[in-house]
Parts: structure tokens; C-alpha cells; sequence
């Protein structure tokens, strides 16, 4: 797969400026690009770290998977529909999506793998096959993956231009008084803590949540939250940035929670999205699990 463009902007690292393009493709998969010579400015090999000029002629060429070396694992997994251009998944609490340090074998990934073979798209390569978005691991809900590669194309168009609908539902730490609020700040990767992403005024990205309350109880507040902008980590940051942090927030809340929770109450509850293929509007709803309910049964 080849993707070619003219630069827009001087002075911006390459691989950045592409991982803006392709917002799934991560800077450490761009530099692995170029040490296989797939990176090309002005018809000449260049290094991830090239800071390109504005008129520049920039090609990045992504190989295709040819032998998937991800093992397939028998790990159940809920889908909420599927057809000949996108399945889509109810991923539980505590699943990371895909194959990472440390986890190669119990990954969404892997199940989908069991499933649907090699009825999946190459475009993010072996590691990754059909994913064109994540949700945290201790993130619940709806998660869309694509069967083939026009259709990864065409949903990574949607998640750059934020023409999705992405709806959660957060329990979040305290009593918020307003009825909904808007929280736009930008989001990078903690000046201290690479580990951590943060409300980073001076090198972050634009971040834009949306909130509205649903139900206060005496010390929470449940939301339903939209995002128009999909930075990693983003409701939690936000929340935690305003003083509300999602409940059982290991990273971003209170570490002490007197409810035993493996992960933040966070659920992605409706994603909503223009058909790859008809170009209608479809709309995928996922019931909340039962430990959000149990949660929210303790506390009523």
C-alpha cells in the first residue's frame, strides 16, 4: 500500500507529520518503514527523524502481511455484527486489543484470528491485522475491525476527519453540578512520566470532550461522554484534568478504591460511522457489563 502527498508545513519531523496522515500508524512502525526503505522525500530514501520543508513530495510505501506469525488463540469474544467489510466486537474489561510487550497470546487480535483466519485487512501488518482503532484494556464496549483493506482505509478516513460517533458512559469521582460542559485542552505525553499522557499545553495535541450527566449519587456522577478529537487516554486525562476522575482509575484517579475494581468504569457504549462499503450510517450499541452495573447497584 502506497500513500503520496505534498508537505503543507516546514521544520515537522517526517514521521510525525504521517502519523498525523495515517492516525493509526505509529511512529515506531514509520521508523521500521524507512530501515526497510519504504520512506521517500523527493524521490530519495529518508530517516523518520527528516524534518521535511513545505512543497516536499513525501511516500511512504506500507508492505503487505504475507505470513501472519501471530498465533490464533480459542478466547471467546462477543460480536455485536459482522458482514463482508466490518465486524463488529463488544471487547471486555481487561483485554488488550492487540499483541504487545508482554502480552503476544491473549489479545483481541488473537481471538480474532481463531474466528475470521485470514479474512482480515494487512494494512497495519502482522501485529495487527484489522485494527483500525484501540480502546483501553480496562476499557470496555464496542470496537470496529475491518475484513479487508478498502474498508480500513476507508473507517481510518472517518477516525482522521472525526467523523465518528464515539459515545461513553463514565462514573466518575464526585458530584459535578452543571448539567453538561465542554473541556478543550490539549493532550501529550507527560513532561516527566512517558508513560502518562497529560493536559500538555505547550506540545500537546487539540483534545475536545464533550459531557453530559445523567445521574448524580452521593459521591459519583455518571456521564455520557462524545469525543471530537481521539487522543490516547483522552476522557480519562480530561476528567482527571477537571477534577473528576473516572472511578478505579489505576493511572489518572484515586489508586485507593473501597469497590473492587480491576480497571476505570469506562465504556464505550455507541460507535456510529458511514458504511465503507454503501456509505450509509450504521450504529452499533453495546450493553453495559455487569461490574459497571453491579457499581452502579452498590451506590444507588
Amino acid at each position: 500500500m502506497e500513500y503520496k502527498w505534498i508537505s503543507d508545513v516546514c521544520h515537522q519531523r517526517v514521521d510525525v507529520w504521517i502519523s498525523e496522515k495515517l492516525s493509526d500508524l505509529s511512529r515506531s512502525h514509520i521508523k521500521k518503514i524507512s530501515q526497510e526503505n519504504g520512506l521517500w522525500v523527493n524521490g530519495k530514501l529518508a530517516k523518520a527523524g527528516y524534518k521535511i520543508n513545505l512543497g516536499d513530495e513525501i511516500i511512504i510505501q506500507i508492505p503487505d502481511a504475507k505470513n501472519l506469525s501471530i498465533s490464533s488463540a480459542d478466547i471467546p469474544v462477543e460480536v455485536l455484527y459482522e458482514d463482508q467489510d466490518i465486524i463488529i466486537v463488544n471487547k471486555p474489561r481487561g483485554m488488550v486489543v492487540h499483541p504487545g510487550a508482554g502480552n503476544y497470546e491473549e489479545t483481541l487480535v488473537n481471538a480474532l484470528l481463531a474466528k475470521y483466519k485470514d479474512q482480515l485487512s494487512t494494512i497495519n501488518g502482522v501485529v495487527r491485522p484489522g485494527i483500525v482503532h484501540r480502546i483501553d484494556k480496562d476499557t470496555s464496549g464496542v470496537l470496529v475491525v475491518a475484513r479487508n483493506n478498502h474498508s480500513h482505509e476507508s473507517l481510518s478516513r472517518l477516525f482522521q476527519s472525526h467523523d465518528i460517533k464515539r459515545e461513553y458512559l463514565a462514573l466518575v469521582e464526585g458530584v459535578i453540578e452543571g448539567e453538561k460542559g465542554q473541556i478543550n485542552a490539549p493532550i501529550g505525553r507527560h513532561p516527566v512520566d512517558r508513560k502518562k499522557m497529560a493536559v500538555n499545553i505547550k506540545n500537546g495535541k487539540t483534545a475536545v470532550t464533550h459531557f453530559k450527566v445523567l445521574k448524580r449519587y452521593r459521591n459519583q456522577t455518571l456521564l455520557s461522554v462524545t469525543l471530537e478529537t481521539g487522543r490516547t487516554h483522552q476522557i480519562r486525562v480530561h476528567m482527571s484534568y477537571i477534577g473528576f476522575p473516572v472511578l478505579g482509575d489505576p493511572v489518572y484517579g484515586n489508586k485507593k478504591s473501597k469497590y473492587p475494581l480491576t480497571g476505570q468504569l469506562l465504556h464505550a457504549k455507541i460507535l456510529g460511522f458511514k458504511h465503507p462499503s454503501t456509505g450509509e450510517y450504521v450504529e452499533f450499541t453495546s450493553p453495559l457489563p455487569k461490574d459497571f452495573q453491579s457499581v452502579l447497584q452498590e451506590i444507588e
